[in-house]
């Protein structure tokens, strides 16, 4: 039995298409354009990271051999690799004024602001929900009624903190050293060069396994979700997907600011192209670095 808000919500969607002249059903707008670009600019900076990076690290293999060729000699790709690294920087510097920025407009303190529900911060539903999900996993229970993030969304989230605080700032100590080591020792070089090193290899591995089947190799999801490139979803995905959050922007009355149109099918192509090249190239570099770990290590 519908209730009397889900009623008003469906003459809500009627009325939508009436008024925008579509046909289909109007979809639910979840990220916005600029989180959308600077994920963009995440995925190509983090993938052209990954190609220099591990081609320096493997330089022994023919893999990276054949690559270092393809970016211009082993030289070029360092320098490729600093190019992207610049990019990453500012894209996260990019994302945390936005982050401010949206703080200020909602006028919340930064304690408020960080530990609201809907922020990215981890709380107690998020342990709720992953006790949840492993009985659901194991049949022991029902699908977790998950809110606007997931506690998987948000690790993925904050591993990009770690990731630019530990990788950025060792990547800063292998750029400079000849600056750096007036301040410092230069023992600090040396351990700068195998955290560096190590971390990327870790970040890459997991980006490129564990994120990738959270985020697209789901059953639900599989095989590809393009949700953080068009930033919309359909009304249904989006109430299987965030039950929680979906009940209650119906229960407040505010799901209907975020009713948009689905975007024409040659836009979503060229999402899809996208999507399935940034997917095989990191596939394809997860199969590399098993390669060289299996049969090549040095």
């Amino acid at each position: 039995m519908k209730s009397n808000k889900e009623n008003i919500f469906e003459a809500a969607v009627e009325s939508f298409k009436v008024n925008t002249m579509v046909q289909e059903e109007p979809q639910f707008q979840r990220f916005s354009r600029l989180n959308r670009v600077l994920h963009v600019l995440m995925i190509i900076s983090f993938i052209s990271l990954a190609l220099t990076g591990m081609t320096l690290k493997f330089s022994y293999t023919g893999w990276a051999v054949i690559l270092s060729h393809l970016f211009g000699g082993f030289e070029t790709a360092g320098y490729i690799h600093r190019f992207f690294a610049v990019v990453m920087v500012g894209a996260f510097t990019t994302h945390i004024i936005s982050i401010s920025k949206m703080k200020n407009k909602e006028h919340k303190t930064w304690k408020t602001f960080i530990f609201s529900p809907d922020s990215m911060m981890f709380n107690k539903a998020d342990l709720h929900d992953l006790v949840d999900s492993i009985k659901w996993f194991l049949g022991m229970g029902e699908r977790p009624q998950y809110g606007r993030w997931t506690y998987w969304e948000k690790f993925d989230y904050f591993a990009v903190f770690w990731g630019i605080f530990v990788i950025g700032s060792t990547g800063i100590t292998l750029w400079f050293p000849e600056l750096l080591t007036i301040f410092l020792p230069g023992w600090v070089i040396n351990i700068a060069t195998i955290i560096h090193s190590d971390e990327a290899l870790l970040a890459t591995g997991f980006i490129f396994t564990v994120h990738f089947f959270n985020t697209h190799l789901r059953p639900e999801k599989f095989p590809m979700d393009i949700v953080i490139f068009s930033g919309r979803i359909p009304l249904e995905e989006f109430k299987l997907d965030r039950p929680a959050e979906y009940k209650e922007l119906l229960e407040s009355g505010e799901i209907e600011k975020y009713l948009v149109e689905p975007y024409p099918p040659i836009v979503i192509r060229a999402i899809k192209v996208f999507g399935w090249i940034a997917l095989s190239t990191g596939f394809s570099i997860v199969v590399w670095i098993i390669y060289a770990m299996i049969f090549a290590y040095r």
